[in-house]
């Protein structure tokens, strides 16, 4: 799945920016349909199965996690209306399931693939059960030490789980741009060959973004929001849905335009003629009279003798009178 992509898949995360609500939930795969995204990712929350009621609160929360998730996660009745919506609408449904029950609930509704989150990311018995039910999985790999991250890489390996890939991440919402380290994508490919490495971007920018796939990210993620709803604790790492169209029309044209190929194209052609330069008289050339460099130059257009050639012909006579400001040809030398 993830080896044949032919352009790097683009994922609009709704996070809970949709607050519980379908009609916001179906207006944002709506949007993200007309901005370009390929899957339209939401989150399968069911938190007394997750974590204990007393968790640490981290600043983009004004309430508890487990709170504010019970009052706005969706359920899985919600979940298979908004996988059916995205199939009439045309665009692919996504989600990512934060315990081992969300995980078997949304693969009973037929999803066709995980994403994991960075904080799932070392639970290695909740990972053990995501890959039993043999889906293809998305990793995001915030948080982790890279000794953390091959660990993880030889444990889904070990489960011969190759339907697989990795998303660089930092887990600050939202992060300062020296945490990105964009540079970590290469590495990543690198250490992990054969796998494909994405970017999950928590930046309310789409710049980091694009340089990710310069980098070789196959895969983008990017939280998003209404324009109406931009609160909540996910408001400061989101973007509207008019930013990720930019963003996701920029990286097609960036695909066009990372070719490895070297050649003189069929459009540079009729430049070439006016742009590179031969080699000009630059006085008067009597017959038999060496060319040296106080008669000969180079100029514009390359129509004779290529300049590159200069040093080659210094020295070599004229077969005939030459007038000053005319293009040297090798039928005049010998």
């Amino acid at each position: 799945m993830f080896k044949k992509l032919k352009k790097t898949m683009l994922i609009a995360e709704a996070c809970e920016n949709h607050f519980g609500k379908l009609s916001n939930a179906k207006k944002m795969i709506r949007e993200a349909k007309k901005s370009g995204a390929d899957y339209v990712k939401f989150q399968h929350h069911i938190p007394e199965e997750e974590m204990l009621k007393k968790v640490p609160k981290s600043k983009n929360f004004n309430i508890s996690l487990y709170n504010f998730l019970k009052k706005n996660s969706l359920k899985i009745y919600d979940h298979e209306i908004l996988k059916n919506y995205c199939k009439v609408i045309g665009i692919k449904y996504l989600c990512t399931p934060f315990c081992l029950k969300a995980a078997h609930e949304l693969n009973e509704i037929g999803v066709d693939m995980f994403k994991i989150g960075s904080g799932e990311f070392t639970d290695l018995p909740f990972i053990n059960g995501v890959l039993k039910l043999k889906k293809p999985v998305i990793f995001s790999t915030g948080m982790t030490t890279p000794k953390e991250m091959i660990k993880i890489y030889k444990f889904i390996k070990s489960r011969n789980r190759s339907e697989f890939a990795f998303l660089n991440c930092t887990s600050e919402y939202p992060p300062r741009y020296e945490d990105l380290n964009l540079n970590y994508i290469k590495k990543m490919i690198s250490n992990f060959k054969g796998t494909v490495i994405g970017h999950s971007d928590h930046t309310n920018d789409i710049y980091s973004s694009l340089a990710a796939v310069t980098l070789g990210a196959k895969i983008v993620e990017k939280h998003v929001n209404l324009d109406n709803l931009n609160y909540g604790p996910d408001r400061h790492v989101s973007i509207s849905f008019k930013k990720f169209k930019e963003m996701a029309n920029a990286i097609r044209i960036i695909e066009k335009s990372l070719g490895s190929n070297k050649k003189i194209y069929n459009n540079e052609i009729q430049i070439v003629k006016w742009a590179r330069r031969s080699i000009v008289s630059i006085k008067n050339i009597n017959k038999g009279e060496k060319l040296t460099e106080k008669n000969i130059f180079s100029k514009r257009p390359s129509l004779g003798i290529p300049s590159y050639e200069y040093f080659k012909i210094l020295g070599k006579k004229a077969k005939k009178s030459i007038k000053e400001n005319t293009l040297i040809k090798k039928i005049d030398i010998n």
